[in-house]
């Protein structure tokens, strides 16, 4: 798999990308050291080089993050997106049988990693603070993402992929609150 064509089919093709993903051996290794890992450098590098090198212009000023601050939230920042990923993968994967999919969790973990895609590459727009509406934008698209996987990858019936996404960004939105306030800890 190349990374720069699989986020490019992800993104501009997620219907006819999914079940290509779907029949692809893997394991979760090769699914976080050849995708994973790399796409959560692009938010945890981008954030760095705006908050530390660029800065937000506060009443006219230009405010920068301290550079042992910028990399230390830099680390925590890119460790924290791998365990969401995981963490959501669980999730997933816990959750298939409730919506009578396949319990499996190397098709969770691609699932969830997958469709992470639009909003980890969103995290490109963290080079410019100011511009932090794209990459929200980027983000909401990997709802999207996530919506037309679930069928494909959870074997779940089209009807209940809606609450199935549903649970899986309630239990996000938690799990962020939770690795958010561990993240806090080493602040």
């Amino acid at each position: 798999m190349v990374v720069v064509q699989r986020v490019k089919d992800i993104l501009l093709h997620p219907k006819q990308t999914w079940p290509l993903i779907a029949a692809e051996e893997s394991d979760i290794t090769t699914i976080y050291t050849q995708y994973v890992m790399i796409l959560a450098m692009i938010p945890a590098i981008a954030g760095f080089i705006g908050m530390s090198l660029v800065g937000t212009n506060i009443g006219g000023q230009t405010v920068l993050v301290p550079l042992f601050s910028g990399v230390l939230d830099m680390v925590i920042s890119y460790v924290m997106s791998l365990l969401m990923i995981y963490a959501l993968s669980l999730l997933a994967d816990r959750l298939a049988s409730n919506f009578s999919g396949e319990k499996n969790i190397v098709s969770a973990l691609k699932l969830i990693a997958y469709s992470s895609t639009s909003g980890m590459v969103g995290g490109i727009f963290s080079l410019f603070p100011g511009f932090w509406f794209l990459g929200f934008a980027a983000s909401l698209y990997s709802l999207y993402l996530l919506f037309t996987g679930v069928p494909v990858m959870m074997k779940s019936p089209t009807e209940k992929a809606l609450p199935y996404t549903a649970f899986l960004v309630v239990g996000g939105l938690i799990a962020n609150i939770v690795l958010g306030l561990i993240s806090a800890i080493f602040h």
